[in-house]
């Protein structure tokens, strides 16, 4: 069987219950046909870079799927009826994503650099010292007058 990731967007509007039913039912159409979802991660509700029919904010949800072709194609004609689901993707995957993908790990990032933590990527500047009476520097931008 094939490996795949399933993203869809829901609307803004819905209460995360909502969401997650439409997880669960994204996730019995898979195992009705064969096939099974071995992780499903919601995302939240997060900012879309351009408007979706009046939606300005939608809610992600991601689904790693291992399943036969047919039951993607037959997800995606399901996801294409509902209303509630504004996009989605569905992508053929190598090998799926042991721990948490690359979206949740960015909202531990950014949870950690608000609190103050140290950032691995961007060395220590340590004290730069004193840097001396300005007074006696002349200012480029006085003319004099």
């Amino acid at each position: 069987m094939a490996l795949y990731e399933h993203v869809f967007l829901a609307r803004q509007d819905l209460a995360q219950a909502q969401v997650d039913a439409l997880a669960e039912t994204a996730t019995k159409i898979i195992e009705d046909n064969k096939g099974k979802v071995t992780k499903t991660e919601s995302w939240g509700l997060r900012s879309i870079a351009y408007r979706i029919a009046k939606n300005r904010k939608a809610h992600y949800v991601m689904l790693e799927i291992d399943a036969p072709a047919g039951v993607v194609a037959e997800l995606e004609r399901q996801t294409q009826i509902n209303e509630d689901i504004i996009r989605y993707m569905t992508v053929k995957v190598e090998a799926l994503e042991a721990g948490p993908s690359a979206m949740m790990r960015k909202g531990d990032r950014d949870r950690d650099s608000r609190r103050g933590g140290e950032r691995g990527d961007r060395p220590d500047r340590g004290d730069r010292g004193d840097r001396g009476d300005r007074s006696d520097r002349p200012r480029r931008d006085f003319d004099g007058e």
